[in-house]
């Protein structure tokens, strides 16, 4: 395994780090996740991230139950902000009183003292920016969190939270959480500069395109019946890639991966962690064997040539967008 910091900020966490949408506390039993977890552990990740709106906590719980053999100076949690937890009107959202209250029930579900990186979910354009960043600041006066993060934000966005946070002399954020694939790559255009301008590190999710690039979606052929594409109640985005240009892209990009002497998942990880902007990019596994093979990844360093051979791929989908 590799490490990178995250931005500017001094904390290192592992290239390939393990999310928890749409596994742990959902699809995957517990014996799974802690399969899963101690795989992880195994193979040098340190970094794992999880969300309290996944599945209204039960992925934090999940995941919580699942880390408590680990020495919790080893790695590295993160949770996020943002989604409603309830239905009263002050159950969703930025605001003070929601970060606040969200944040000490992470802890809770989580069963730690701390999280190392607290993500805001999405932008609130109901809550005062200053009122969030300082709720934010306060949080890692008191040591409840390490550092702070945002998810999704666009550039201008990320640049007013810089700005305030500057003049009123907060700590700053170190990471956006967006999404990035070979066909997700709307970050390249104005987000990573503005970030690497401002010393925030992207850590990516999706970097298989939900499974797409891992070659078990082929064109003309029945959906394997275990798949995520099959599940109706957790495929909408997913099913929004079925479609021929993108397999046919799969099947090319399938075609150089062999070439090569590796997993089309490894070539497509590999291309994500090409750009030294990228901290980490976080894959989902409901099998150890996954995790064994996606870490080989950051063994793969893409030459010039095959950069452009697959760029070369993708411009037949490079209008492509996804339901989101």
């Amino acid at each position: 395994m590799k490490y990178r910091r995250v931005g500017s900020s001094g904390i290192k966490v592992s290239e390939i780090g393990l999310g928890s949408w749409l596994t742990y506390g959902t699809a995957t039993e517990q014996k799974a996740a802690d399969a899963c977890i101690q795989q992880a552990f195994e193979s040098g990740i340190n970094f794992f991230d999880t969300s309290n709106a996944y599945n209204r906590g039960e992925g934090e719980r999940a995941l919580g139950a699942a880390l408590r053999p680990f020495e919790r100076s080893s790695y590295v949690l993160s949770t996020k902000v943002f989604f409603n937890m309830g239905d009263g009107p002050n159950d969703g959202g930025l605001s003070r009183k929601h970060i606040m209250e969200q944040c000490d029930a992470s802890l809770k579900r989580l069963g730690t003292d701390y999280i190392d990186i607290y993500f805001c979910h999405r932008y609130d354009q109901n809550a005062p920016l200053e009122e969030t960043l300082r709720a934010l600041d306060d949080l890692t006066a008191q040591g409840k969190i390490l550092y702070s993060a945002v998810s999704e934000w666009s550039a201008a966005q990320i640049a007013d939270a810089t700005g305030i946070a500057k003049r009123l002399n907060l700590r700053p954020l170190i990471s956006n959480q967006p999404i990035y694939n070979m066909f997700e790559r709307y970050i390249e255009q104005e987000v990573i500069p503005v970030s690497e301008r401002e010393g925030i590190g992207q850590i990516v999710f999706s970097p298989l395109a939900q499974g797409i690039l891992t070659g078990k979606y082929r064109k003309g052929q029945q959906l394997p019946t275990d798949s995520r594409a099959a599940n109706d109640s957790i495929n909408h985005v997913l099913k929004s890639y079925l479609r021929d240009d993108v397999l046919d892209c799969v099947d090319q990009l399938d075609g150089l991966a062999s070439q090569l002497g590796v997993s089309i998942s490894q070539l497509a990880l590999a291309w994500v962690l090409r750009l030294p902007g990228i901290s980490s990019a976080l894959i989902g596994a409901s099998r150890p064997q996954q995790i064994v093979e996606n870490v080989k990844a950051v063994e793969l360093e893409l030459s010039a040539d095959v950069v452009q051979e697959i760029e070369a791929i993708l411009e037949q989908v490079k209008h492509f967008a996804p339901l989101r």
